[in-house]
């Protein structure tokens, strides 16, 4: 063997040395599956009676799976439909990665219960989201529904979002937990933007659909727990519009690619000739710039890479540890309750006596919680969120590669119809950077998944640290294994400094 081929074989043998001395966690989950069983964890597409309660068998079939991590197993789980929707990807946290942390040698914490008050606090968050889809961001300062789910999540005892003296105001409302979060628009200037892909400039008008909900009535909501297919959602080519409210940011995340918002941060982030961090070795260099390492083309394909690392590690949360109910089947058990179909009396109080229960009530008739999407949730489980995780790991390689202190020149906002992008002069116009906004944009594509009705904010809050986990790792690989002196300086979600 060559002395090339010798160093490459040692390589690849340090990075497994330091997977053999990292500390392997503990995987908790919340108990819930012992405490109340076959009615506080994911079951959608297997059998469920009248009440909308899983078939004890089928869900120990899928237990059986998990444990014996046998194919056959897994196609033998039995179904609540004809052609019933498959379970997605149940295998996929049991693969080893060669880069990066291995997909099981992370955790996340257990998820709120459903017993808890935190559980309630989110609940009531997503009745509010579902009630005000409609309602344009650039409109809630002024909104009267806005203003009413203000303060009634700002009277819940546990509901763990950005405040201000201690309340919940139309400026915080149904954002992330940054500081770049809390400035400027509601929506990150990278959603906005035009993104520059070679010689083709692309607009960031969207396709959009109009105000329908989905499963506010038993018999549909009662099928789509059982697996049967319904007609798919449209897309509308004929109608698009700048992103402007939760109606279209949540028809955006129905059908993005999971890494596309950050890809077009990437290429909006180089077309403004946005600087590098200045870890980057190519910043100090005369005679060299990078490309293949440290370039353009390095940062593309990494900012891509991290997300289908990340789903494994989240894929495993989601099947082998946790198996968190999805929000439009606790809104079943809250509608069954009090319409006294049955007695769920482990539910928190206070989603039960919520303001949004009776405006949603009084808006469809019924408490099951709108879905945005007409299947509803995806078939997995809901802790944690894929969309939020493959936005931690994708973000944090951004940050990790720019300036983050970078402040983005003229940002823009949409009307309130979505037809153009105006300039944005609020306070905080100077204040929009780099950072600032990848962190925003994170927030916004995962809890565009809460405002669609098919996750928790604890399934964004805890998966976004997750996926910045899996990130981390891989860069610190590359630093390894690429030829240069490099660092990469950073501000993690939780606001601290780091240096890879």
């Amino acid at each position: 063997m060559s002395d090339r081929g010798i160093d490459a074989r040692q390589s690849r043998l340090d990075l497994a040395e330091v997977i053999s001395r990292s500390p392997w966690p503990d995987q908790v989950n919340n108990g819930e599956e012992g405490d109340y069983p076959y009615l506080a964890n994911f079951s959608k597409s297997l059998p469920h009676n009248e009440f909308g309660e899983v078939d004890a068998a089928a869900y120990n079939a899928l237990l059986r799976a998990l444990s014996t991590q046998d194919n056959e197993d897994f196609e033998r789980i039995p179904t609540g439909c004809e052609n019933a929707r498959r379970l997605i990807n149940p295998q996929a946290g049991l693969a080893f990665d060669v880069e990066g942390p291995d997909p099981q040698s992370l955790t996340i914490p257990p998820a709120p219960r459903i017993d808890s008050a935190r559980n309630s606090a989110e609940a009531v968050e997503l009745y509010w989201m579902a009630l005000s889809r409609d309602i344009p961001f650039t409109a809630y300062e002024s909104h009267r529904l806005i203003a009413e789910a203000a303060q009634d999540l700002s009277e819940l005892s546990d509901y763990r979002a950005p405040k201000i003296g201690g309340r919940i105001t139309p400026a915080t409302i149904f954002r992330g937990d940054t500081r770049g979060d809390l400035r400027g628009p509601y929506l990150s200037q990278f959603l906005l933007r035009d993104i520059q892909y070679g010689t083709l400039r692309i607009p960031q008008r969207q396709d959009t659909v109009s105000d329908a909900d989905y499963l506010t009535a038993w018999d549909d909501w009662l099928a789509v727990q059982r697996g049967c297919q319904v007609e798919p959602e449209r897309r509308n080519q004929q109608d698009r519009r700048y992103l402007r409210s939760g109606r279209d940011i949540a028809h955006y995340v129905h059908f993005d690619a999971l890494y596309e918002a950050y890809l077009n941060a990437a290429l909006i982030l180089l077309d403004l000739n946005a600087p590098f961090d200045q870890g980057n070795p190519y910043v100090h260099t005369r005679r060299q710039e990078g490309f293949g390492t440290y370039g353009g083309p390095h940062l593309l394909s990494l900012v891509t890479e991290v997300a289908t690392r990340a789903l494994k590690a989240q894929w495993f949360q989601k099947w082998f540890v946790h198996r968190r109910l999805r929000p439009e089947a606790f809104g079943g058990r809250v509608h069954a309750h009090l319409t006294n179909l049955r007695d769920y009396s482990m539910i928190d109080s206070e989603v039960l006596e919520s303001r949004a229960l009776k405006a949603t009530y009084g808006k469809f008739g019924t408490f099951l919680l709108p879905q945005a999407f007409p299947e509803g949730s995806p078939v997995h489980p809901s802790y944690g969120s894929g969309h939020a995780t493959v936005a931690g790991a994708c973000v944090t390689v951004l940050k990790a590669w720019f300036d983050e202190s970078w402040v983005l020149p003229e940002p823009v906002v949409s009307n309130e119809d979505g037809t153009e992008l105006v300039p944005f002069t609020g306070p905080d116009a100077n204040r929009l950077t780099v950072g600032g906004e990848l962190d925003k944009v994170a927030s916004n594509i995962a809890t565009a998944r809460n405002i669609g009705g098919v996750h928790w904010r604890s399934d964004y809050t805890e998966s976004v640290r997750l996926g910045e986990a899996v990130a981390i790792g891989i860069l610190r690989d590359q630093v390894r294994v690429n030829h240069e002196a490099a660092t990469f300086g950073l501000t993690r979600f939780d606001g601290t400094r780091m240096t890879i």
